[in-house]
């Protein structure tokens, strides 16, 4: 099912197969990107209850092994919607035989998508309706278009951060795990070029510890693309396919497994543990920058 929303010159969609906002446009333009699985089919995938991969593909929860796919299983799951107006959707996914079986907590995982006066918030609520205590992992990945305009390319654009960063990439292995310890020195000055060949190498770039409360993805000549506050979030990641006309900008409550990590769910870096009744609230927002 798909849910239109407008606000002013906006006009966006919603989707309830993952509880996605899949596209936003102004005046004809379209800022996230569509999906192609010559590159990646995905959009703006919802990251829960795990953010990135695990070892194995597994983790402990309670003693016992469960098994869970990369950045869970909200993604491919069907939200139920709970309201809506004409510029905002909340959206609904609730435990099921088959979640239970990933992950043994009853929970109520909200998403809110706004339309603002120049961009979109989406706030994430998660609620532990069972009896014991639940741990969990958020994250988004909202895929833009890069470039935005015919004629321009994906190295026209760059990263600017709200405040100068001197900042180092966590690096991955093969196998999506975090190494550890191992880091590459990344982010200077606060200002970071996009380049494929960083991406064809690294695959994505990991921040964590940022003094930033946000990050501007812009043209370096026009100014014009999408500033993003992920000031509730401890983690910013940024990822695209080599050759892709996209980068997704990650706020991560969470993140993929160290190599040497426990793999008890309960010690994941970032992780939330929810009290019984409990319930957290995470957001971000993104603005449309017009540039020039």
């Amino acid at each position: 099912m798909r849910i239109t929303l407008s606000h002013g010159a906006l006009e966006a969609a919603v989707q309830t197969r993952g509880g996605e906002l899949v596209s936003l446009r102004r005046e004809g333009v379209e800022y996230i990107w569509g999906g192609d699985p010559a590159f990646w089919s995905g959009q703006n995938p919802i990251l829960f209850p795990v953010v990135g991969s695990l070892k194995g593909g597994q983790v402990d929860i309670g003693g016992e092994t469960f098994e869970m796919a990369r950045h869970g299983f909200a993604r491919h799951a069907e939200f139920t919607p709970v309201e809506q107006g004409g510029d905002f959707a909340l959206l609904e996914l609730r435990q099921s035989a088959e979640t239970l079986a990933r992950y043994p907590f009853p929970f109520a995982l909200r998403v809110e998508h706004r339309l603002l006066e120049g961009g979109f918030s989406t706030a994430f609520t998660v609620e532990n309706t069972g009896g014991a205590p639940m741990p969990f992992c958020i994250g988004a990945h909202t895929a833009f278009c890069c470039p935005l305009a015919a004629g321009e390319r994906f190295e026209d654009y760059r990263l600017v951060f709200d405040r100068p960063e001197d900042a180092a990439t966590l690096l991955l292995t093969p196998e999506g795990l975090l190494r550890d310890g191992a880091s590459e020195p990344m982010l200077h000055g606060g200002v970071l070029p996009l380049d494929y060949e960083v991406f064809r190498r690294l695959d994505t770039v990991i921040f964590q510890g940022l003094q930033s409360r946000g990050v501007s993805l812009v043209h370096r000549d026009t100014g014009r693309g999408v500033r993003m506050d992920f000031s509730q979030f401890p983690m910013a990641a940024f990822w695209t396919k080599p050759g892709a006309p996209f980068l997704c900008l990650e706020p991560w409550q969470g993140c993929a497994a160290f190599e040497g990590e426990t793999g008890r769910f309960r010690d994941k870096p970032w992780v939330i543990t929810l009290a019984p009744r409990e319930r957290r609230t995470l957001a971000y927002t993104v603005t449309l920058l017009s540039g020039d």
